[in-house]
């Protein structure tokens, strides 16, 4: 389902830099859930942390599972211009995300409309399951406008441990990258 202007979520879902960097000042942030959808590095960067020469990956969620993450809320008086802040990050620079809105669970239970990106398959940055060899190369060559793309998978799990989460899939990655430098 994909978002119009006249649609209102009140949050926005943060799987990855979203969690430690929203942009924007939040009145409320809270830990959250996504059914259906998990957490991949899927998504080739040629932007954020790689160039079209040296690609990164970055976060982008697949289908099945649930994604454990962070709600923040969008401020009311502030809103569209945060919105045209989210949309400018997230879909603007390469338009491998696409905008909708999702239920999400907050950890009060409350269950809520929210902005979710989701990665676009059909986008030809989509890099989908790749061999973790593969993704450790690509990450141990990535750097964007941004910074480096270790920096990026190390960030997300750092805050993942915050939370109290851990993936073992990023954790994994981000040891084999590690180790290549």
């Amino acid at each position: 389902m994909t978002t119009t202007h006249d649609a209102r979520p009140r949050w926005v879902f943060g799987y990855g830099s979203l969690m430690w960097k929203p942009g924007f000042k939040t009145p409320e942030t809270r830990s959250a859930r996504l059914h259906g959808w998990h957490r991949a590095f899927c998504i080739y960067s040629e932007h954020y942390r790689g160039t079209p020469a040296k690609p990164g990956l970055i976060l982008g969620l697949l289908p099945g599972g649930t994604c454990r993450g962070i709600a923040h809320r969008l401020p009311a008086d502030r809103y569209e211009a945060v919105r045209r802040y989210l949309i400018r990050r997230e879909i603007d620079n390469d338009g491998v995300y696409q905008e909708t809105i999702r239920p999400i669970r907050l950890d009060d239970g409350r269950i809520v409309p929210a902005l979710v990106y989701l990665a676009d398959r059909k986008h030809r940055q989509f890099a989908g399951k790749l061999p973790l060899a593969k993704a450790v190369a690509l990450v141990g060559q990535g750097r964007g406008v941004t910074g480096s793309n270790l920096d990026y998978l190390r960030n997300t799990v750092a805050h993942l441990a915050e939370m109290g989460l851990r993936d073992r899939a990023l954790e994994k990655l981000a040891s084999r990258a590690g180790r290549r430098r």
